[in-house]
């Protein structure tokens, strides 16, 4: 359920955004090279966080007009204007080494060797896989290594 009042609607788990009716809390890119996160729904607003890495991987969890709050992987951000955000799914990987594996099994061949802080393009999760792109390399990652998904997360 939504709290709604004169100020930004902030939104519960298992709900709609007020503004896009898409599920809520969500996960989004960030589309520009740099971006604001703002105290604020407003360009008034005191910046809190600069952003400077295109495809990280943000959650949104409030939305008021064209702004989207959103958070990283340690939590921190602020408000920005939709427009510097991209509804196309990347993740963050929280583990070095994470193995990308040719199929959704550990006993399949490796793909590739991932560090600790690689942003990778999600296709598809599984229950406890996601099939992810990173500068070509293609395979499966174990979802628990990642940011940027939920652990009920499953598409094609």
């Amino acid at each position: 359920m939504a709290l709604l009042g004169a100020g930004p609607a902030i939104a519960q788990a298992a709900d709609r955004g007020p503004v896009t009716n898409l599920p809520m809390p969500r996960y989004v890119s960030l589309k520009a090279n740099e971006a604001n996160a703002r105290r604020g729904p407003d360009t008034s607003h005191r910046i809190d966080w600069v952003y400077t890495r295109r495809d990280i991987p943000l959650r949104v969890t409030a939305e008021f007009e064209h702004w989207r709050r959103v958070e990283d992987i340690e939590g921190k951000g602020g408000w920005m204007h939709y427009a510097l955000l991209s509804g196309l799914r990347t993740v963050l990987v929280q583990t070095d080494m994470t193995q990308l594996y040719q199929r959704p099994d550990r006993n399949s061949a490796a793909a590739a060797l991932l560090e600790r802080g690689v942003i990778a393009r999600l296709r598809e999760c599984q229950r406890d896989w996601c099939r992810l792109e990173v500068d070509g390399a293609r395979g499966w990652a174990e979802k628990r290594h990642l940011w940027g998904v939920e652990v009920e997360d499953e598409f094609e």
